[in-house]
């Protein structure tokens, strides 16, 4: 008898629909064919077991399971459902047609208990795609494959529990959610908050710059600035997610594994801080089971490198293409795989070694070759893909005691929202295209072009500086964000000048003089 049932491979964020047939004839042996791994082949071991474990008898016949289509890999334990029912349906255990008409996916535990597994809500999306009547999945997977509306997710429990839902003898209802309901409750609750920021008000003025435009920026101060406390309340002045933005990267942490039980949508920017010690493959994903990496996970949201001079120059280097691209394709021998990476780069580090060259308090023990090669750890070309450089001083006690609560998160994500609106509306006839940070050098010159009095300025700070001609760009970039928070239609002189302030890695005399 031939049966047959459905499940999906993941490949990235790109989904496959696998059928699993199920052939069996006299005989007592088990073929598996179709391209499976380790984990699919060792399923047989535990189909077997969670059947037995709960009063039923491997069949002792030739069965043969092939999982198309065959020149995909297969990876993973979520086909441990599909071909449990596909052997019971074949034994005339389980309903047949009943089982070919949903898409399941889950691993089987040697009791009959559902894993949960990578990848739901992608799945969901395609099980939808293909029309199947429903979806199945363990029920830790549940809320955030039932983010997708039109089609009904079943979390089971237990291999019971589904052979009871074929069978008709247990009544089972789809579990429900008011995506957008949760998904806006959840928008504007932040734990960190601007407020708590005494001082500091030319960093705070470059984050919120940063924000509007969704730039790339660096702080260099002394330990004990506040350059992290600063950076990680960057979110709460972010605009807030759209659903678009929400769903892609709940696919992306999906996909990774990374969603928590009871979260069905990210209604939240990321926030991603790895250590230095952070690897490549790490960063930027792969693997030899391709996964997203540290950028694709702060994809819509931040990266955070927190002391970035101490990560390692062929890690530092990788972010180069990402950063122009915005996606980062994972090309192996045997596959190949590519994710986006929309992600604001926000970088800190010491201005030396020791942390405290140029800080007015503390005396510096580096040398001039020590900070030299501290500093040379960045490259130029990386540090020409950061709009914004800002130098930071700590605040002393004496006025930070003295100072009041600074201005809270709420009013500047009111301006940096003002700033995306205009931006949303100049750039809506452009595809992919909606921040500053985004722009070509065809739009800088539709958009950006400085008056003549501005032009002169850049051209001295081109000469002086030795900028290329990507910093370039970036100083219009982050201009054109200055005009927008202003409410300005053109790029003024003041803009330029604020932008070209921004660039203070730029100069030649930056390590010789001290901050």
């Amino acid at each position: 008898m031939l049966v047959k049932t459905y499940c999906a491979a993941v490949n990235g964020l790109e989904v496959t629909t696998v059928t699993c047939e199920v052939s069996m004839s006299r005989g007592v042996q088990f073929h598996l064919t179709g391209l499976a791994d380790t984990a699919v082949k060792e399923s047989y071991d535990r189909i077997k077991a969670a059947l037995v474990n709960n009063g039923f008898k491997m069949p002792t016949m030739d069965i043969t399971v092939n999982l198309s289509p065959a020149d995909i890999k297969k990876e993973g334990s979520g086909y441990d459902l599909p071909l449990a029912i596909g052997i019971l349906a074949a034994n005339a255990k389980v309903e047949s047609d009943l089982a070919s008409q949903y898409m399941m996916v889950g691993e089987l535990g040697l009791d009959g208990h559902l894993q949960p597994i990578r990848g739901a809500l992608p799945i969901a999306i395609r099980a939808r795609a293909e029309k199947f009547k429903g979806l199945i999945v363990p029920k830790q997977n549940i809320r955030e494959a039932a983010v997708v509306n039109q089609l009904e997710v079943y979390g089971m429990d237990t291999l019971m529990d589904v052979i009871n839902f074929m069978n008709g003898d247990t009544s089972y209802q789809p579990t429900m959610i008011d995506t957008r309901k949760e998904f806006y409750e959840q928008q504007n609750h932040y734990e960190l908050d601007f407020s708590d920021v005494r001082g500091q008000e030319s960093v705070k003025r470059a984050l919120e710059v940063a924000a509007a435009g969704g730039h790339n920026l660096i702080m260099i101060g002394p330990p004990g600035s506040g350059k992290s406390m600063m950076a990680k309340r960057l979110p709460s002045i972010l605009p807030p997610l759209s659903l678009a933005e929400s769903l892609e990267t709940t696919q992306i942490h999906s996909v990774a594994g990374k969603l928590d039980r009871d979260t069905s949508l990210i209604s939240q920017r990321p926030f991603r801080a790895p250590h230095h010690t952070i690897s490549q493959v790490a960063l930027v994903g792969g693997g030899q089971n391709p996964q997203p990496g540290e950028i694709s996970l702060a994809h819509n949201g931040v990266l955070f490198l927190d002391e970035m001079p101490e990560l390692s120059r062929s890690v530092l280097e990788v972010l180069r293409q990402p950063l122009e691209d915005r996606k980062i394709s994972i090309s192996r021998a045997k596959y190949s795989v590519e994710y986006p990476c929309s992600f604001m780069l926000i970088a800190s580090m010491n201005p030396c070694p020791c942390g405290y060259y140029g800080d007015p308090t503390h005396s510096c023990a580096c040398t001039p070759g020590q900070i030299q090669r501290y500093m040379n750890k960045i490259s130029g070309p990386l540090l020409d893909r950061i709009d914004i450089h800002c130098e930071i001083q700590a605040v002393p006690f004496s006025e930070l005691s003295k100072m009041q609560p600074g201005e809270p998160s709420e009013k500047i994500r009111e301006r940096v929202i003002r700033a995306r609106k205009i931006q949303e509306e100049r750039f809506k006839t452009f595809k992919g295209i909606h921040c500053n940070a985004m722009m070509t050098e065809r739009m800088l010159r539709e958009f950006a072009e400085p008056d003549a009095t501005s032009l002169e300025m850049l051209r001295m700070a081109m000469e002086r500086l030795k900028l290329s001609a990507r910093a370039y760009n970036r100083i219009l970039k982050v201009a054109r964000t200055i005009a927008d928070l202003a409410g300005s239609e053109k790029v003024e002189s003041v803009h330029i000048a604020e932008a070209i302030g921004y660039r203070n890695l730029d100069r030649g005399d930056w390590a010789e003089r001290g901050i």
